[in-house]
């Protein structure tokens, strides 16, 4: 090490804002989309609230019709896009490094790159509320709604831009895990020794390298309709507004998976470390997550079934989107076996984890009366869909991202979040979770149409609106007292041992937390799956590593992945001005 202290002068270090703004350490970086992903969360659920508030009783006046349309589209585009997504990339950030083996990600400047031109597509985005009115499209923004007739302010224009600019961001973050996780693992960690959380980490950057084309080149063609009068989805023009969908959700069915499969890695990595057992089918965990992933592309129409496409289409990938359900099965029950006869710790990630399963399978099981297409015709466009998607994303996802943070976030901060703080979390916000959506099963049922300022009296609505607005506030409490745990921790001392849950199965335990700005003074041997439980079963007490102490060379900070982020924020703004 006395060589790596003789380098280290060289290389210029910045302190206070400036080491934020010009670090291309990962572990940074993570807590750099945390924060953001957490500001766009917040937005997203104050939209949300707003949603619901509107809804909680028949003809209600609580904002306008155009307002709503704004906060219906925002809301659905900040939390897909805006939200989850950085707070996924934030895991990814600060955990796979350590998982593999690796002293950083392959490409450092990128990874700053990737983080700040998200960044500053995100507030592109959300500039519209405070410039000339937000994109009132729906957050899909289906043409003819999306084209200058039904949307004549600039909101559109920045959904097109933001979203671009944003899209970037992740994948550049997309190339950037691929190439790390192909080139940087330690010796002996094979791809069939590697963890679950890098594995899904892996196949969610490769699906980010094959959907986000198909979104950016859409978005493309849609500000060249709005801005220079192209008639690429413009009827009159020869255009064809259906193209427009078949774009989206190429993309967007994938970013479905790309948004779940982090969290399914997540569970894969919880459920073990407080079941004390290894993952139960750990390679048929891996071929079906590759499996979800490439189903996952050929599913896309199953949101189009009332397009008009056709019964062999609609046959197609009718049988294709419940094929979907045969990997995702495996997945559960691979879950519930880890579980059977370990010694479970009901700890605050373990209890997202485990109240992750039944909620996901129950999206599932909606999922598959979506698929047939039949059934779809009565379903689509009501709020028995709405229900289905925020099972799955809000049930799935966010549950999982809630684990991944109490289980992580020691090794982030070096903090033990409040185990009393987070079972309240969990508690208040499964209970809000399933109060707002498992009513709009049968709000959808009973007829209720998705994306409606209000209602009329006495259509059996009034009640089943009540109690989901309820839910969604009790949703946000949890949220709130998330937050407060994490203020409340950040004013204890850094004092979290390497392995505080003293079961843990992967490298990153194996490290001080939080971890030094190398990872590893030395490059560790990996020997099986689960290396570090491995050597501690061996009565090892650390990783035997796979090279001497030798000098550590580390890559410089630099300002201008923020400079290239905030030139493209300015060329973006001047679409409109």
């Amino acid at each position: 090490m006395a060589h790596a202290h003789a380098h280290s002068h060289s290389v210029k270090r910045y302190t206070g804002i400036m080491d934020w703004l010009t670090t291309v350490d990962h572990k940074k970086i993570g807590i750099l989309y945390l924060i953001a992903g957490g500001f766009f969360f917040g937005i997203g659920g104050i939209e949300a609230i707003l949603i619901r508030l509107q809804l909680i009783k028949p003809m209600n006046d609580l904002v306008s019709a155009q307002v709503f349309n704004e906060l219906i589209t925002m809301h659905g585009t900040t939390m897909i896009f805006l939200g989850v997504m950085p707070v996924i990339f934030a895991l990814m950030n600060a955990v796979i490094p350590l998982q593999i083996g690796a002293r950083d990600v392959a490409f450092p400047f990128l990874n700053s790159l990737g983080f700040w031109t998200f960044l500053f597509g995100g507030l592109l985005l959300n500039l519209s509320w405070i410039m000339g009115g937000a994109p009132d499209a729906g957050w899909t923004s289906y043409p003819p709604l999306s084209s200058t007739d039904y949307s004549p302010t600039h909101g559109v224009d920045f959904y097109t831009i933001g979203l671009q600019i944003a899209g970037l961001g992740t994948l550049i973050g997309g190339i950037n895990f691929l190439a790390t996780i192909i080139t940087m693992r330690a010796p002996g960690m094979s791809f069939m020794r590697m963890p679950m959380f890098t594995w899904t980490a892996f196949i969610t950057s490769a699906m980010i390298l094959f959907a986000f084309p198909a979104i950016t080149v859409g978005l493309v063609l849609l500000s060249f309709d709005r801005l220079l009068g192209a008639n690429f989805f413009d009827v009159a023009g020869g255009g064809n507004p259906v193209l427009w969908q078949h774009i989206f959700w190429i993309f967007g069915h994938p970013e479905v998976y790309i948004l779940i499969l982090p969290a399914f890695g997540i569970i894969s990595e919880v459920i073990p470390t407080f079941s004390r057992k290894r993952l139960f089918g750990y390679s048929s965990m891996v071929f079906a997550t590759i499996l979800i992933a490439f189903l996952g592309f050929m599913v896309w129409a199953h949101h189009m079934f009332t397009t008009g496409l056709g019964p062999v289409a609609n046959a197609l990938f009718s049988i294709a989107t419940m094929l979907i359900a045969v990997p995702t099965g495996i997945k559960i029950f691979n879950w519930l076996f880890t579980m059977w006869g370990g010694q479970i710790r009901f700890t605050s990630a373990n209890l997202f984890a485990i109240g992750f399963v039944p909620t996901f399978v129950m999206g599932g099981v909606t999922g598959v009366m979506l698929a047939s297409a039949p059934a779809d015709f009565q379903f689509h466009d009501t709020y028995f869909v709405v229900a289905h998607f925020h099972y799955v994303i809000v049930g799935g996802l966010v549950f999982g991202l809630f684990s991944g943070l109490h289980y992580w976030w020691p090794k982030m901060f070096g903090r033990v979040l409040n185990e009393t703080l987070g079972k309240w979390t969990f508690w208040l916000f499964a209970i809000g979770f399933h109060m707002t959506f498992f009513v709009q099963h049968f709000l959808g049922l009973l007829g209720m149409q998705r994306r409606i300022v209000s209602y009329l009296p006495n259509q059996n609505f009034d009640e089943l609106n009540f109690i989901s607005t309820i839910g969604a506030i009790l949703m946000g409490i949890g949220v709130l007292a998330f937050l407060a745990n994490v203020v409340a921790t950040s004013r204890k001392p850094v004092g979290a041992a390497a392995d505080p849950w003293e079961d843990g199965r992967t490298l990153e335990w194996s490290i001080p937390s939080p971890p030094p700005e190398y990872n590893f003074k030395q490059i560790p041997l990996v020997r099986g799956i689960d290396a570090y439980w491995k050597e501690k079963m061996a009565g090892n007490k650390e990783m035997t590593p796979s090279e001497p102490v030798g000098p550590i060379h580390m890559p410089s900070p630099s300002i201008l992945p923020f400079v290239m982020s905030l030139g493209l924020f300015i060329a973006g703004l001047g679409f409109y001005v």
